[in-house]
């Protein structure tokens, strides 16, 4: 496993960046189409879902047995869901009622924060699934990337509005993206010695309900908040459909 590490820091960092991506896209078109957010949170959810039920679930119970990895499984949504309940964030649509001025700049470092703590454990997550296998990290660090984009919307376009400055708001939108490598180092640093094949089994079942959360508590709710329903039902089939060809293949 340890020659695998380097491979798990990059994907993790790769998946973090994509924030900034996200960052220069509200730089470039200062607030995108709904039709666009839209599909894009629907597609990241349908491919975070389809891997988390398919590949870390499905290995966490070959590692662990089907109660350890269950087990496992329903305490990582309920991490999430303590860390959402004590650091919540929320996407620019949401905030649309705030006017210019030191309001909006205070949404966008707000929610700089919250993103970059939720992003905390997203990023051990795509440590642990790179070292169970390079393929699987892949996937997990593709989900991760397209959902950041939109997060990384969600940052630079209030910053960029009330400070008129694209510095600024671009890199708001890289330090909360440098939360996901951060923590792939902390796992990297303190866990990566206690994973035998049962505890790493645990870890990806823990993973994948992170994952089953981050969708279903805020990637389909802000996707359909973003345009129809059948846009984010569309679009979640997308991912879908999209990671288990790329499981398939690869």
């Amino acid at each position: 496993m340890g020659s695998g590490i380097p491979l798990a820091l990059l994907l993790t960092f790769l998946a973090g960046a994509a924030t900034a991506l996200g960052g220069l896209l509200g730089l470039l078109f200062r607030e995108p189409g709904p039709r666009f957010l839209s599909a894009t949170l629907g597609f990241s959810a349908g491919v975070m879902i389809q891997v988390s039920f398919v590949e870390l679930l499905s290995s966490g119970i070959e590692s662990a047995g089907f109660l350890g990895a269950h087990v496992g499984f329903f305490a990582g949504m309920m991490s999430m869901y303590l860390v959402d309940s004590l650091v919540p964030h929320r996407y620019f649509a949401e905030e649309r009622g705030i006017t210019q001025g030191s309001g909006l700049h205070r949404v966008g470092l707000l929610t700089a924060l919250g993103i970059a703590i939720h992003n905390f454990p997203e990023g051990m997550a795509t440590f642990a699934g790179a070292l169970q296998d390079p393929r699987l990290g892949l996937a997990i660090a593709v989900a991760v990337a397209i959902h950041n984009v939109p997060e990384g919307l969600a940052v630079s376009t209030p910053v960029y509005l009330a400070t008129g400055s694209q510095r600024k708001a671009l890199l708001w939108s890289l330090y909360s993206g440098l939360a996901e490598p951060a923590g792939a180092m902390l796992a990297a640093a303190f866990l990566y010695r206690f994973l035998d094949e049962s505890v790493l089994g645990w870890l990806l079942s823990g993973v994948a309900g992170v994952m089953v959360y981050i969708s279903l508590d805020e990637l389909i709710p802000a996707s359909r908040g973003y345009g129809r329903d059948d846009h984010a039902i569309l679009g979640a089939v997308a991912g879908m459909m999209v990671m288990t060809l790329s499981l398939w293949l690869f």
